[in-house]
């Protein structure tokens, strides 16, 4: 079954069958701080539209933007509107909204649930069923059993350990594990079905990788944000080698969501580990995974030329200075990070309900088999593989043979080794 959720597609429909009229009418100046006061937007996405020439140009990028801030940016919208004394514009979407809705609900009056509408995990027969996606779930068999992580060699380690970081700590590092799938009712976040095998299969991972694991389950946004500060801040940070970071929820393009439907910024949870917020991981890797979208545009892929016909899948498949001369080594802010991303900007990731996240399977399974003998950029190269060659399998949808691309971003300066297994003297 396909999971979507994020602004109803009626709203979207309301903007776009508007979108003229808002965009010559609009006066977004005191609006947009409205927007940001309800979380919706950031101050960075209001000086992207504010660096605009005009304000119909900025109007349009506002709009552009809107459909993707998530479930609660259309009803924030109207709500700054009113607040901004621009009800007339209000009225007008707000209207367009209940005809669309109205013609929704005949369709399925006359049709049922027979649609091609993706279908909900936890459906209230109150609400429209036609959403844009989040998070795409697609059935299929039970999860696969978590591979072993085979060991590093020592031939391996001494050829290969001059140029890479230092990882030889036992235990390796710190990692922590924020999973969200249960989320408050009345948000129109879905229950993320799979999400749960997700965190297990990292945690797993994690710790057959040498690693100390915490879990954390359905946490707000204000205790995740809690949970990432207080991990960031552990002396024990001192005396090891490396940390790893993974997030598991829903999201779009900068954040993920709490399971109160809050966002917690992705720059502010990274900011917590730089070198000026985290000495004690100051020349050490520290790697992050995100498991969540980062928009709500379905990748419908191309056919490929003069290439095979049909990608592989496994079947049903549920975003220089000048030198001075210091005391003290001076480093930049931010330095020693990689992250990986499910999805690239703007783009949903895809989920099944028994198996897990496209991403999470596919990283399980590099990293156990070859991060003995590969740095982990590589690892990654090797993950977005598997899911640049991963098809969705849901006949009579819009999301048959839907596809997805891994990305990460790093700002490694070596080689970053796992050295899974080896402990120096044993």
């Amino acid at each position: 079954m396909l999971v979507a959720c994020g602004m109803q597609r009626c709203h979207q429909e309301a903007l776009k069958k508007n979108r003229v009229m808002l965009a010559k009418q609009l006066v977004l100046k005191e609006l947009m701080e409205h927007m940001i006061e309800k979380d919706i937007i950031t101050m960075e996405m209001m000086e992207m539209i504010q660096a605009k020439p005009g304000s119909f140009s900025q109007n349009v990028e506002f709009l552009n933007l809107l459909p993707k801030r998530g479930p609660n940016a259309f009803s924030a919208f109207c709500e700054a509107l009113r607040e901004t004394k621009q009800e007339h514009l209000e009225a007008v979407i707000v209207k367009t909204t209940s005809n669309l809705s109205y013609g929704i609900a005949r369709l399925e009056h006359c049709y049922g649930s027979d649609l091609p509408f993706p279908a909900r995990e936890s459906y209230n027969s109150k609400k429209p069923r036609w959403t844009e996606p989040i998070e795409h779930s697609l059935d299929n068999q039970d999860g696969p059993p978590v591979p072993l992580v085979k060991y590093c060699t020592p031939e391996f380690y001494n050829d290969h350990q001059h140029l890479a970081y230092k990882l030889i700590s036992e235990p390796r590092g710190l990692a922590l594990i924020l999973s969200n799938v249960h989320f408050s009712s009345e948000k129109d976040l879905e229950y993320r079905a799979g999400g749960d095998v997700d965190c297990t299969s990292l945690e797993i991972l994690f710790k057959h990788l040498g690693y100390q694991v915490t879990v954390f389950h359905d946490q707000t946004a204000q205790e995740m944000e809690t949970a990432l500060e207080r991990f960031s801040k552990l002396p024990d940070h001192r005396d090891v080698d490396s940390c790893i970071v993974a997030l598991l929820s829903h999201g779009m393009e900068g954040g993920v969501y709490g399971s109160d439907g809050k966002l917690l910024q992705l720059q502010e949870a990274f900011q917590l580990f730089d070198n000026a917020n985290c000495p004690n991981l100051q020349n050490k890797p520290k790697m992050f995974f995100i498991q969540a979208c980062r928009g709500d545009e379905t990748d419908r892929g191309v056919d490929q030329r003069d290439g095979k016909e049909w990608s592989d899948s496994s079947g049903c498949e549920e975003s220089d200075a000048n030198k001075e001369e210091n005391v003290k080594l001076r480093l930049p802010t931010c330095s020693d990070m990689i992250c990986g991303y499910a999805c690239l900007k703007g783009t949903a990731a895809m989920r099944n309900t028994k198996r897990g996240s496209w991403y999470i399977e596919a990283l399980t399974s590099v990293f156990a088999e070859e991060s003995r003998d590969t740095h982990v950029a590589d690892m990654l190269v090797k993950v977005n593989r598997q899911i640049k060659e991963r098809e969705g399998y849901a006949p009579g949808t819009e999301f048959h043979r839907c596809k997805e691309m891994s990305e990460y971003c790093s700002t490694l300066c070596q080689d970053l080794y796992l050295f899974p297994g080896y402990l120096p003297g044993k």
